[in-house]
């Protein structure tokens, strides 16, 4: 017994004709004529009574077809599913990154991303966190990383990682004071920082608050547009930043840099999206991939 013997089976019972089954299945009416006779003498049984030029269900016939047609949807449900497990994700992806994300924790998350999903093509532009932010809601961009807080409530956040911040000064700097245990004086520090808009400007903004302070009260020195800009100008004794682990940790491990003692709290990388844009497939499998959903 074979799948196609039983839908030719059903559309014969049906229609109760065995040319109209034929003509609708795309087959002869001879094809149709031999797959009922075979199944008929496979099983021994009598499925139809042939009345004059048209046929009708015989009483086995009758009680056959509910338990034909049952194999039939489940085999159309299995096949459903493999369908969509083995449905080949395709497509572009935009990406809007911000600039430690983009050059730091992005790269070999989508080099894996791409040996999995090798027919999507991904494209990436770096900002700070309000640039990717304003990519994301004007649909310049399916999708945007940002390590900043968001203000539109019109987007889904959605944390894939979390980053550690140090407070770092060239190797040649003189010590620091602390005014208390993990507390240096930050008002006494010369600072080279981010342009507005970026989430490692915004966690100093933070710090300066929560010493009752304002940015203003800082000695801002130097105000660069990238962390490697800012890098190189702290190594060459410039002043000091507050900066990812994963833009200094060799320059620090090498010894150009120096640590300074600093309670700063962790800062979540998060995938924002626009509530009011359905998801591609790809768009969920790359959602899927960075949060280690897979």
């Amino acid at each position: 017994m074979t799948l196609d013997q039983l839908r030719i089976f059903v559309a014969v019972a049906e229609r109760g004709h065995m040319t109209k089954a034929a003509e609708l299945l795309g087959i002869s009416q001879s094809a149709a004529s031999a797959a009922i006779r075979a199944l008929e003498e496979q099983h021994g049984v009598h499925l139809f009574n042939r009345v004059g030029r048209n046929i009708e269900l015989a009483q086995t016939g009758h009680r056959f077809l509910p338990e034909a047609k049952a194999v039939l949807e489940r085999a159309a449900a299995a096949r459903n599913v493999l369908e969509h497990v083995s449905q080949t994700v395709t497509g572009s992806l935009s990406i809007a990154a911000s600039q430690t994300i983009a050059s730091y924790w992005l790269p070999r998350r989508l080099a894996s991303f791409h040996e999995a999903y090798p027919a999507v093509r991904l494209s990436v532009s770096i900002g700070n966190t309000r640039q990717v932010e304003a990519n994301v809601l004007d649909g310049a961009a399916d999708l945007g990383l940002v390590e900043g807080r968001t203000e539109s409530d019109i987007l889904r956040r959605t944390k894939v990682d979390v980053d550690r911040l140090m407070l770092v000064v060239a190797s040649s700097h003189p010590e620091i004071a602390e005014v208390a245990p993990g507390h240096s004086d930050i008002k006494d520090l010369r600072w080279i920082i981010r342009e507005g808009g970026s989430g490692t400007r915004e966690v100093l903004e933070d710090l300066a608050r929560r010493e009752g302070i304002s940015l203003a009260d800082l000695q801002i020195f130097l105000v660069l547009p990238s962390n490697e800009a800012i890098r190189q100008a702290v190594e060459a004794g410039a002043g000091a930043t507050i900066i990812s682990e994963l833009v200094v940790a060799r320059a620090v491990a090498e010894g150009s840099l120096r640590s300074v003692p600093l309670e700063l709290p962790k800062r979540d990388f998060a995938m924002i999206t626009h509530r009011d844009r359905q998801a591609s497939l790809a768009q969920m499998a790359l959602k899927a991939h960075l949060t280690g959903k897979t």
